[in-house]
């Protein structure tokens, strides 16, 4: 155990995506001394005994050497929200803690940024590299030797063939596949369900086959 390891933990944001980190956390017996956000937090039981913080600011109640933080705000594709909060809390001396949960599967030879969130059943293969406060969730594949850049969301369930880039902000949607040797440039989105076979230029979005419901005669 490294001095990192030692050190309690304040999260940010509230909702599911927190909810879930707060679990991975307790589980492998970590302390979460805070939860700041702006809305209440007493439907979700996972945060009982946990001060319950409001203001973005409250943060300033701990010194920065003393904690590290958890970002568990989720993230929707083209919301800046939790990249620019990073960022103030970065600015004012905070540094991030990286989750991997217990049940997630890291080969020894792949390599996680500081800052990222890797979920329960993720996989991340032999030559990896997952950039800072990017998010693997849960079941998500990242075959080997992808590089993925900072602020990128593998949503559940999302396969990343081997030796893939993407750059920073990109987002590849629940249970989507992307082929292998692909590139794909800042804030390119790859929709839910969507079978990428060719490389995304710079915010440039794929949408899956769309569905077609009818009732049967």
């Amino acid at each position: 155990m490294n001095h990192r390891d030692e050190l309690p933990l304040v999260l940010i944001g509230g909702g599911g995506h927190a909810s879930v980190l707060a679990d991975i956390l307790l589980r492998q017996k970590r302390q979460i001394l805070a939860v700041i956000s702006p809305d209440e937090v007493i439907e979700r039981s996972v945060f009982d005994g946990i001060q319950h913080a409001q203001q973005d600011d409250d943060i300033l109640q701990f010194q920065p050497e003393q904690v590290l933080l958890v970002n568990g705000i989720g993230v929707l594709p083209g919301s800046d929200l939790k990249k620019r909060l990073n960022q103030y809390y970065l600015s004012l001396g905070y540094r991030f803690e990286t989750v991997i949960a217990s049940e997630a599967v890291v080969s020894p030879y792949a390599s996680v940024s500081e800052g990222a969130q890797v979920f329960p059943g993720a996989i991340i293969q032999a030559g990896a590299v997952i950039g800072q406060h990017t998010v693997i969730n849960t079941g998500a594949i990242v075959e080997h030797d992808c590089s993925i850049g900072d602020y990128n969301h593998i949503a559940p369930g999302a396969v990343i063939c081997g030796q893939v880039e993407t750059e920073d902000d990109v987002f590849v949607g629940a249970g989507a596949r992307v082929i292998q040797n692909l590139h794909l440039k800042q804030k390119a989105v790859v929709g839910a369900g969507a079978i990428l076979t060719e490389s995304l230029s710079e915010e440039e979005i794929v949408y899956p086959a769309r569905s077609i419901i009818k009732h049967i005669q």
